[in-house]
């Protein structure tokens, strides 16, 4: 194993990202933490479809409900931990069950002698329990896109999840923790966390969480900000190995975005700007827990190869609101895909994917929803971009969703059949038919934060007692 180097400068925190979602680079936080000369690794794993799938599995298991591959990268970075003992983890890795991942990865550390390591776990953010409550209250939690009324589905949310900002991450790490575990927070609030920790900010000093909230932002999403899906992706050195980013924070709030030396990828103005643009909505008042920031003031500037400054964010007091998400079973859904080829082959795929939806209305089915869908044929993009010339090969994709399982059941036994009834020129059929699985739905609300805000809270046990809490109880 290479050496750690040393860190970046006294004052500086380097602070890089491992993770941009779940199911991302599996060797991409071990080599950043193991190369990178870095303070803090963060790690980005939960998306909203994240939070629906880790809701089926706390549903099946009540210990369950939490990223399992970060007690599989924990016990990687044993090592690292071992000998870099400076070095500290930040990750909303927790999930639905930030316990129950604290208690597995302090059973990993235990063994790998690293048992008095302290390990904080952020929770307070799931509110499912409290929403019959808030609604006989009166407190609205429509939905932010439609409008409609919770009521309509409050009998099968299966999670609801606040965003909490960065306090209670700085919390933990003040308590002098090495791994902090946290269920939903926002985004950039992993990075701002340990800047505010380090750096001993005040929560009013809008300025420094803004420039640090934009430090987050531009490393959350992993290696969208080295190249990741850059539009110069053919310019890219080595995207096999592509570096993950870096950024060191300084204490005004202003820092240098950069990856580790010898890796692939780019940091340059350019891929810096595609990621500041990123999911922002209004660039003047890009909203999180902490602070509201405002990107109109930012300036980037490369400061020699693969390192670009980013400074001149400035922040206001943040909205007395905190978005809160829930997730709803909504019946059951599955999809099947054929290859289509030959002449008219858009026309044959859009024949075969209306032959499939008639023979399950034949059979007495009629399904909830159903899509059909041509790739290749500008369906990705729908009304944005057609191929010049008609396609000789497409992808059908037909999806379903209905209440009932045995509907889907239905369609998904018609799509094989079509092999030798439907048009000429079917094929890749050789995975078989498709199987239904649940449906979940996304519900989008805000939740008035003095009313969510005060269950936010840090705990702080060494691994071995978080090792202890696993074995005494499967629920921790």
């Amino acid at each position: 194993m290479a050496s750690v180097g040393p860190r970046k400068s006294m004052g500086t925190l380097a602070v890089g990202n491992g993770a941009g979602f779940w199911g991302d680079n599996l060797d991409a936080p071990y080599l950043l933490a193991r190369d990178g000369r870095i303070d803090v690794l963060t790690l980005e794993y939960l998306a909203e479809l994240t939070m629906a799938i880790l809701s089926h599995l706390r549903s099946k298991d009540a210990s369950a409900g939490y990223v399992t591959d970060f007690p599989e990268l924990v016990e990687r970075l044993a090592p690292v931990l071992m000998q870099d003992d400076g070095l500290r983890i930040v990750t909303n890795a927790g999930g639905l069950n930030p316990p129950s991942c604290a208690a597995r990865c302090g059973e990993i550390l235990k063994t790998g002698g690293l048992e008095d390591t302290p390990i904080g776990v952020v929770s307070g953010d799931d509110v499912l329990e409290l929403i019959p409550a808030w609604i006989k209250d009166g407190i609205d939690l429509s939905h932010l896109e439609t409008g409609a009324p919770i009521s309509g589905v409050v009998s099968r949310l299966v999670a609801a999840n606040v965003y909490f900002g960065a306090r209670p991450i700085s919390e933990a790490l003040q308590c002098g923790c090495r791994i902090v575990v946290t269920g939903r927070v926002a985004d950039a609030s992993l990075t701002l966390g340990p800047a505010a920790a380090h750096f001993g900010w005040r929560w009013d000093e809008w300025t420094k969480l803004a420039g640090a909230s934009v430090a987050g932002h531009l490393i959350e999403c992993g290696a969208q900000a080295t190249g990741g899906l850059w539009h110069g992706w053919n310019e890219l050195n080595d995207p096999a190995g592509i570096g993950y980013p870096i950024a060191e924070l300084e204490a005004d709030g202003s820092c240098v975005l950069t990856k580790p030396d010898a890796t692939g990828g780019r940091v340059s103005v350019g891929t810096v700007t595609e990621q500041l643009l990123y999911e922002i909505d209004d660039p003047a008042r890009y909203r999180t827990p902490d602070v509201d920031v405002d990107l109109t003031s930012v300036s980037l500037a490369e400061q020699g190869m693969d390192r670009v400054v980013v400074k001149g964010a400035t922040g206001q007091p943040p909205s007395d609101w905190l978005k809160l998400v829930a997730v709803y079973r909504d019946g059951w859904t599955a999809s099947g895909m054929l290859a289509v080829v030959g002449r008219d082959a858009e026309s044959k795929a859009r024949a075969a994917g209306a032959l499939v939806l008639e023979r399950v209305r034949r059979a007495g089915v009629a399904l909830g929803d159903s899509l059909v869908e041509c790739f290749g044929a500008g369906d990705v993009a729908p009304g944005v971009i057609r191929p010049a010339a008609p396609p000789f090969e497409v992808v059908l994709r037909v999806t379903v969703r209905d209440p009932e399982r045995a509907a889907v059941e239905r369609f998904c036994r018609e799509l094989a059949p079509l092999v030798t009834s439907g048009p000429p020129g079917i094929a890749g059929y050789a995975a078989g038919r498709p199987s239904p699985r649940p449906a979940f739905g996304y519900w989008p609300t805000l939740v008035p934060r003095a009313l969510a805000e005060p269950r936010a809270r840090a705990r702080v046990r060494t691994a071995a007692e978080w090792a202890t809490s696993l074995q005494e109880s499967p629920k921790v």
